[in-house]
């Protein structure tokens, strides 16, 4: 009985410690890293019970649809840490200008992180 309760016991920690892993990977690496060119058109703070930044951005470009053509647009979100990126998206809103957005895709997100899988990290204007 001891040496089956001393397998229940190492399979338990070696569960543990993947699930460890594949959270940590989870939290710590991204998908894909990039930039998209255009307008931003909005951010606003959202949620309930975990406030997040949430914008979008006009790509530029229209897609037809059955209700006609329409701006082609991008979401994405902004930490709460990221206090500076915030300040240059609110600044490129008001004055209308084109700025480059610096992302790291998630491969998951979490509600307490944002509503989707882009987490912009820097902002440059363009000229």
């Amino acid at each position: 009985m001891q040496k089956f309760m001393m397998y229940v016991k190492r399979i338990g920690a070696l569960i543990v410690i993947i699930g460890l892993a594949i959270l940590a990977f989870l939290l710590f690496s991204h998908k894909s890293e990039g930039y998209r060119v255009g307008v931003p058109m909005k951010i606003s703070k959202k949620g309930v019970v975990f406030k997040t930044y949430e914008g979008e951005m006009n790509l530029g470009g229209l897609t037809s649809s059955a209700q006609g053509a329409i701006p082609t647009t991008w979401e994405y979100t902004v930490r709460h840490s990221a206090d500076s990126v915030l300040a240059k998206i609110d600044n490129a809103i008001i004055k209308g200008e084109r700025v480059k957005l610096y992302y790291r895709e998630k491969f998951v997100t979490f509600p307490w992180w944002g509503d989707t899988k882009y987490f912009v990290f820097d902002v440059e204007p363009v000229k």
